[in-house]
């Protein structure tokens, strides 16, 4: 089953260098603990799923850059190319200079739809390179300008065309402290535009991954880079192929194997107290938890806590909500590894301060007008805004 990534922006085509460089590494590390044919499996398992046909020996990756301009495109084509072990493909890439400066609506609005017959054929043409294509795998900024708005158009399209298949966006949550003045509004038509076109929205935080370069791995200036390879290991080490908790003969992939949907109890049915020694803790609800164990001991190591009561809705039975993926196959340089993907009430509080942040600006019609002119209206704004404090309500009372 492959996957077809898109790079969006200068944000997502720098990640996306990144994952595709973890991936193929991984992939020829030595193979730990795991028997010759498990690691030969693995292999097989990797480069279909991300990778196509080789050229003159070299693999190629599954994958379509799209941004505004050619610097970053060519500088990702560039070190791909140099490294002599995979390389993206010669018409995979779609890049037209924009001319109104880094805007959400222009994206969303006019880039999109002004190229979306030449984006979509690149799509089309990775498609068909497929023999079973999984589905789509979408990185992109969530507060960044047109290389957001473009990409929520994308994602959308996706949906239309692609309905039967699974659309995961990866979106890197934006510094707290600000990067754009108007990143609020960006964000928040983001999340709403995604929230209705794709099927799993998969989150970093940039304040969270510069805590990990700057406390774990004590570097002292942190560069993008930095932050990238960070990202690109943390998902690389739950995308890569893993053996269910039940146990199977082959390598086999549920996307994430996780349940996103927030969905209420059955009527009628009663609710399930939460009775736990932990009772007393305060935890983020969850509504689904994927634990991706790797490496040394993984058959030994106890996740009892992750089927503590207490984690999880009182309408949700741990067994329903919690999945376990392990392998002896290391991943990359590690020893052991353990990944978790999550479910749960943790972007509540960063979320509904985003939109609070939004709102305050909006009451004051602080920049709409560059939205406005591109046809994103203060209607568009109020829907965001509505949809967004419902799933902060929904998140907040499981």
């Amino acid at each position: 089953m492959s996957i077809i990534t898109v790079q969006l922006g200068q944000c997502g085509n720098q990640i996306g260098f990144e994952v595709f460089d973890t991936l193929f590494s991984d992939s020829h590390c030595p193979q730990g603990l795991c028997s010759k044919r498990e690691n030969e499996a693995y292999q097989a398992s990797c480069k279909e799923r991300f990778f196509s046909e080789e050229e003159n020996g070299v693999p190629i990756a599954r994958a379509v850059l799209v941004d505004m301009e050619p610097k970053v495109i060519n500088q990702t084509l560039s070190k791909a190319a140099q490294s002599g072990r995979w390389k993206y493909g010669q018409h995979s890439c779609f890049c037209q200079k924009q001319g109104s400066g880094n805007n959400w609506a222009y994206g969303y609005s006019v880039h999109g739809p002004r190229h979306e017959e030449s984006i979509m054929d690149l799509i089309q043409k990775e498609v068909e390179k497929c023999d079973s294509l999984s589905g789509f795998f979408i990185i992109m900024s969530m507060a960044g300008g047109t290389g957001s708005g473009l990409g929520a158009f994308i994602t959308q399209n996706l949906q239309d065309q692609y309905s039967n298949f699974l659309k995961m966006n990866h979106i890197i949550w934006p510094y707290g402290t600000g990067e754009v003045i108007v990143q609020n509004y960006n964000s928040i038509l983001t999340l709403s535009h995604l929230y209705r076109s794709s099927d799993a929205l998969l989150v970093h935080e940039n304040d969270a991954v510069h805590k990990i370069c700057a406390k774990l791995l004590n570097i002292k200036q942190i560069s993008f880079s930095d932050i990238n390879q960070v990202l690109a290991h943390q998902l690389g080490s739950v995308f890569q192929p893993t053996y269910s908790e039940e146990g199977s003969s082959r390598y086999r992939r549920n996307p994430l194997g996780i349940d996103w949907q927030v969905r209420p109890p059955l009527p009628g049915l009663p609710t399930r107290g939460k009775m736990s020694l932990n009772k007393e803790l305060h935890f983020n609800t969850s509504i689904a938890n994927t634990v991706v164990l790797r490496g040394k001991d993984v058959h030994s190591a106890d996740l009892g806590g992750f089927k503590d009561p207490a984690l999880y809705t009182s309408w949700l039975e741990p067994g329903e909500a919690l999945s376990v993926w392990r392998t002896q196959r290391a991943f990359s340089k590690y020893e052991k590894s353990a990944a978790l993907v999550s479910n749960s009430q943790f972007l509540v509080q960063p979320l509904d301060m985003i939109v609070g942040k939004a709102w305050n600006m909006f009451a004051s019609k602080a920049y709409i007008h560059q939205y406005t002119k591109f046809g994103i209206e203060e209607e568009d704004f109020l829907d965001s805004f509505t949809l967004l404090e419902q799933v902060v309500a929904s998140y907040r009372n499981l």
